[in-house]
């Protein structure tokens, strides 16, 4: 999209002026929605958690370049909210987490829906207006899911859950952007993009989509992808990189079909994008 990559949060390299020009990721491996998600992962960071860091980069930003410009530039940015299915596959569909004996499918959604708009009227709070919020994909057909199954195949009520939140959380978006004020929220629906590439892996020059390019041996999915995995010869050939997580010619294909499917084109076929705000003046000056 001719945009630049924002660096991850924790990148030593991460200064004022890389924020003020390329952004920042705050996303985290095993987090999720709710706090409790991916615990046994011991370092995560939760949505609550991420929220908290952006608040931290605020205060850096307005003390480089001012309030007033502060708060222009975190409400003119555009923000992505990109995560919840580890709130079911590292949370409510293990049975060592007490959410999954303390919900059904029903009452968990209506506590995981709760909680994210809650979290999206507080990033709203924050400054956020112009924000995108991708759904889930077909997290009963990822390699972890179908290992657990009798018959290797994905999972219909995890894929049905998955399809659960999509709705719900387009309906949020929808109720959201009615009561907070110049906000700009958009649905992304990666469902059936996904469910295709897994579904006709050859269309897409894919040879498996149902188990990982690294594993474990035999004791899958106890381990995922380790330094003692055995790799397969030509991870292109693959859809699923390890249990979890799509490789990445996948991830790649995937990208620039949604690209297609949202109708997002690069920045220089619109306009240039809007320059980094003006540093305040120092006191030496």
């Amino acid at each position: 999209m001719g945009l630049p990559r924002p660096p991850a949060f924790l990148d030593p390299s991460l200064s004022e002026d890389v924020i003020l020009e390329n952004g920042v990721n705050y996303a985290s491996g095993g987090g999720g929605i709710l706090n409790e998600t991916g615990s046994y992962f011991i370092q995560r960071f939760s949505l609550y958690k991420q929220m908290e860091l952006f608040q931290g980069t605020q205060e850096l930003i307005r003390s480089r370049i001012g309030k007033e410009e502060a708060e222009k530039f975190f409400q003119g940015a555009h923000y992505v909210v990109a995560l919840g299915s580890n709130d079911f596959i590292n949370n409510y569909l293990m049975p060592v987490y007490s959410d999954s004996w303390t919900y059904n499918d029903q009452t968990f959604m209506d506590y995981l829906i709760g909680t994210l708009g809650e979290q999206l009227k507080l990033l709203h709070g924050l400054g956020a207006r112009q924000l995108m919020v991708f759904g889930l994909g077909p997290m009963g057909c990822i390699p972890l899911q179908r290992v657990l199954s009798t018959s290797g195949e994905c999972q219909s009520r995890t894929n049905n859950l998955a399809i659960s939140f999509n709705k719900a959380t387009n309906k949020l978006l929808v109720d959201l952007g009615k009561q907070l004020p110049n906000s700009s929220y958009r649905f992304g629906d990666a469902y059936d993009v996904v469910n295709d590439v897994i579904t006709n892996p050859n269309k897409y020059g894919f040879q498996n989509s149902d188990s990982p390019c690294c594993s474990f041996g035999n004791i899958r999915p106890a381990l995922t992808c380790i330094p003692a995995s055995k790799l397969c010869k030509d991870r292109s050939k693959y859809v699923f990189w390890d249990e979890y997580h799509p490789s990445d010619r996948a991830n790649e294909l995937i990208a620039n079909e949604l690209i297609k499917k949202f109708g997002f084109v690069r920045v220089d076929q619109t306009k240039p994008p809007s320059p980094s705000p003006a540093l305040a003046p120092s006191s030496d000056d």
